[in-house]
């Protein structure tokens, strides 16, 4: 009973490995998943008292049962259906496709992750390159959003900082789910981005088994009150312009939504604009077709490039944050009242009568958004250099023609940030903005636009060009007799 048994040194560690691996899922386990959900319990018990807008269950609800339910819902399983007979394939193998997509739409969502670290990264990261500035919000408005009613954020779109900056911003009212695009599936960023709470979609996707998933996993997040929050524009601005809305997810949004239910579907308009853009001059290159474009190497190195001069600017307590980056929270937009006062229930619509709807929808809370973006002062100064580019500007000038188009835009109804509430301070920081980037040359005293920088001046100035009144039509003269001209009679 005492003789030794001699074991292979290999086989040793693989059973010592086999018994930790034991101890490890049996024990230790279990004990770290039961102190997590422990703490993120009680994080979810704080949030919703604090937040505007509760954590529905619906986000809560483990990932693997939302994906069953997203892949069993019956109008998937119709149109794994349809697809099997259409190209002949065995349900079987539709079936597994779907699950591929419901696993790549489903968001993770961790409550601890967002409001603990995702929040604290958020507003270290924007206050960081930002002076971040919450400009204008209806209170009494977003006050008064009907208990449980599901709220959407409708946003303009100029940088990849919004995720961030909205987030941060609107942490103290609601948990958001972003609707983000392809250009964020890669690792590990992809994970971060779904324990966010955020979704997968696949823009201008054609096939239509996958619109088909995506759409029943948007009604199933809006029939369960799912904030969310999504960019009509469905990328970002290429000019600085707004763009035209795309309606696939507005379409998904209302087209299962029932006017008479227990839920009222809000969307919210929130205006984003920034002193400098990040990636403005990568944008701007994408309107040109024929200039070259760097490869994944060059992109690398372009983005090392301009963190290493910032690096070496802060070294030398030359640098500076890129302006002001201010949101606005429009009055919200009742889906409720609104079917209400036009006798509409989109389910009863037909596909072309759905469609008119919603895009006569879609152009009003565009609208609305435009009307939410804020005035900063460096999108003041690029249009008073814009409007004039091969005009020097002394200090005086610049300050007089600010005055003038400030009271435009204010009779315009914009929503104008000011810095400090000074105006002379707000033209001296926009100025030294422009300046610093070199965008504009100041030759003692008179300052006037780069003629090679004018393309990135237009950029910042269409960001509140639809803000800007267009002046009145003038009378276009006839001319009578020789040479005689008098207006043509209105």
């Amino acid at each position: 009973m005492t003789r030794s048994i001699v074991l292979p040194l290999w086989l040793f560690a693989l059973v010592a490995a086999l018994a930790a691996w034991s101890v490890l899922d049996r024990v230790l386990v279990p004990s770290v998943r039961w102190f997590l959900r422990q703490r993120t319990n009680r994080v979810i018990e704080e949030i919703n008292t604090r937040l505007h807008i509760e954590i529905q269950p619906f986000k809560l609800t483990k990932r693997q049962v939302l994906i069953d339910r997203l892949v069993y819902d019956p109008r998937v399983m119709e149109a794994v259906d349809a697809h099997a007979r259409e190209h002949g394939m065995p349900r079987e193998v539709v079936v597994a496709r779907v699950e591929r997509y419901a696993r790549e739409i489903v968001p993770a969502f961790n409550a601890y992750l967002y409001f603990r670290i995702g929040y604290w990264a958020g507003r270290r990261i924007a206050r960081l390159l930002y002076r971040v500035r919450l400009g204008y919000s209806d209170e009494e408005g977003l006050a008064g959003i009907e208990r449980g009613a599901t709220v959407v954020f409708v946003m303009n779109h100029r940088s990849n900082m919004d995720y961030v900056l909205v987030g941060y911003l609107a942490a103290k009212r609601a948990a958001l789910s972003y609707a983000v695009g392809e250009w964020a599936r890669i690792w590990p960023l992809q994970t971060l981005i779904r324990a966010m709470g955020a979704y997968f979609i696949r823009r201008n996707s054609g096939d239509e088994l996958y619109r088909r998933v995506l759409e029943r996993y948007v009604h199933m997040a809006t029939a369960n009150g799912v904030t969310q929050a999504v960019y009509p524009e469905g990328g970002l601005s290429r000019d600085g312009r707004l763009r035209p809305p795309k309606l696939g997810i507005l379409d998904y949004l209302v087209r299962s939504w029932d006017p008479h239910g227990e839920r009222d579907l809000v969307f919210i308009p929130v205006g984003i604009n920034y002193d400098r853009t990040l990636e403005d001059r990568t944008l701007l290159l994408d309107l040109d077709r024929e200039a070259p474009r760097p490869g994944p190497l060059g992109t690398v190195a372009n983005t090392f490039r301009f963190v290493g001069h910032n690096l070496w600017l802060a070294a030398r307590s030359r640098w500076h944050r890129f302006g002001y980056a201010c949101v606005n929270f429009g009055s919200p937009f009742s889906m409720r009242a609104y079917c209400a006062g036009r006798g509409v229930d989109f389910r009863a619509l037909t596909r072309e009568e759905r469609f008119a709807r919603v895009e006569e929808l879609g152009r009003e809370l565009m609208e609305a958004v435009g009307a939410t973006v804020p005035v900063l002062p460096v999108s003041v100064m690029a249009t008073v250099f814009t409007r004039a580019p091969g005009r020097g500007f002394s200090e005086l000038e610049l300050k007089a023609e600010v005055h003038r188009l400030i009271g435009e835009l204010e009779g315009a109804g914009a929503r104008i940030y000011v810095p400090r509430r000074d105006l002379d301070y707000a033209v001296a920081v926009g100025l030294r903005m422009l300046t610093l980037r070199r965008l504009v040359d100041d030759a003692e005293g008179v300052y006037s636009a780069r003629p090679e920088e004018l393309p990135l001046l237009r950029y910042y100035a269409n960001s509140i060009a639809h803000l800007v009144p267009r002046p009145a039509a003038v009378p276009v003269p006839t001319l009578v007799g020789a040479g005689a001209a008098v207006p043509t009679p209105s």
